[in-house]
């Protein structure tokens, strides 16, 4: 079935009297149903990954870098009273 003709059948289903949903469209709702909920637990659990990846860079960083601590002095203070 294409797109406009699933949207009309749904259409159909739905201005009818009844309101019941026919056994072929309700297992095609349950099929794209957990397909949906299954991108969604996989793109949620990438996203995790992520932000755990980008925290260990960060506090890797930060611990080579040592951002905190103030950087040497790269000049010398004048000699006087020698």
């Amino acid at each position: 079935m294409n797109q406009p003709r699933r949207e009309a059948a749904v259409r159909q289903i739905l201005e009818g009297p009844t309101g019941q949903v026919p056994p072929e469209l309700y297992a095609d709702v349950v099929r794209r149903g957990g397909r949906m909920l299954r991108r969604r637990r996989t793109v949620r659990r990438l996203v995790w990954l992520l932000l755990l990846a980008a925290t260990v860079a960060f506090v890797v960083w930060a611990l080579m870098v040592e951002p905190w601590v103030e950087p040497p002095s790269t000049t010398t203070p004048p000699l006087t009273g020698w």
